[in-house]
């Protein structure tokens, strides 16, 4: 009886933890991408589109790219993509400051 119950139980448990999985990657990535763009801005504020133009330029590629697997409905790879483009906004933002404080 115990035996059963507990199978019951994982079994249940398991298929939560699938849906749960699975929803995540169905649902549009809209706080990622307001996260990246954002990031991109306070990048691009910061001066970054020339005092770290390779990090800014990757970071402005990765939110095309989330973009446009968002038109297509590719909803984890707009989120990775998405991801992306803020790390890269950040290091970005990162390096201007350093370029800024280290200055002539």
């Amino acid at each position: 009886m115990l035996t059963s119950r507990l199978t019951l139980f994982l079994r249940s448990a398991w298929l939560g933890a699938l849906l749960a999985m699975a929803a995540c990657q169905t649902t549009p990535p809209v706080q990622e991408m307001s996260d990246a763009r954002q990031a991109i801005s306070a990048a691009q504020d910061a001066g970054a589109a020339d005092k770290a133009a390779s990090q800014f330029e990757a970071a402005v590629g990765f939110l095309k790219k989330a973009e446009t697997a968002l038109n297509n409905r590719e909803y984890a790879r707009a989120r990775h993509d998405a991801l992306q483009a803020k790390n890269k906004a950040i290091e970005a933002l990162q390096r201007s400051e350093v370029e800024k404080d280290s200055g002539p």
